[in-house]
């Protein structure tokens, strides 16, 4: 197989990982559907820095130390799960309507951003991805391992922008269905909560098992 060939494949398992919804896509979602477009756009970011953190980590080797240091994987997994249900009790706990967002709207981007990188950074499923992943297509016989762990993470900063951004949009454009509704917009913020918690704790406890 040649290198070409090697980010062919390396970008069909990313899409395949990227589109299965889950805690990064319904963080999202939540941020467009409470927040608008920019919050959306603002949370698609904060997933593509964390994208491209993931990548580093997993060109200097995150496979080799999880492999060296295994007992360090399973803290991980459960400080991940922690965050992820700590952010889903804050949706279903909250009251925020799509009016009521507009104050302080911009103060609130910085915030979504910074939480989108963490749950992007905390989400046990990119680093098992990275772990299960990375180490078979950063090879020595295609050339640099970091410029090949540079192409792997633009592209996995692309396919995150395109998945996620379109999410994003997607929840902008619900949005202004729901300016009129404002029971259903915190109902189906509240969902995105319990989503959230039942993503996290099904994962946890099937990497667990």
């Amino acid at each position: 197989m040649n290198y070409a060939e090697n980010l062919w494949l390396f970008l069909l398992l990313l899409t395949g990982i990227v589109v299965v919804p889950g805690m990064d896509m319904i963080y999202v979602l939540a941020s467009a559907l409470s927040g608008g477009k920019r919050a959306g756009l603002a949370a698609t970011t904060g997933m593509m820095a964390g994208g491209a953190i993931h990548t580093i980590f997993g060109t200097l080797g995150t496979g080799a130390l999880v492999a060296l240091v295994p007992q360090l994987f399973t803290p991980l997994l459960i400080v991940g799960a922690a965050y992820m249900v700590w952010i889903g009790i804050s949706l279903v706990r909250s009251s925020i309507t799509v009016e009521a967002v507009q104050t302080g709207a911009a103060r609130r981007l910085s915030s979504t951003f910074g939480q989108a990188l963490a749950t992007c950074l905390l989400n046990p499923k990119a680093y098992l991805f990275v772990i299960a992943v990375f180490p078979q297509f950063l090879k020595p016989q295609y050339g640099s391992l970091l410029m090949q762990g540079t192409v792997m993470g633009l592209m996995t900063m692309a396919v995150q922008g395109v998945v996620y951004g379109s999410v994003a949009l997607a929840g902008h454009g619900a949005r202004h269905a729901l300016v009129a509704n404002p029971g259903v917009t915190r109902a189906i913020g509240r969902g995105a909560g319990l989503l959230l918690i039942a993503a996290a704790i099904f994962t946890l406890a099937h990497e667990l098992r």
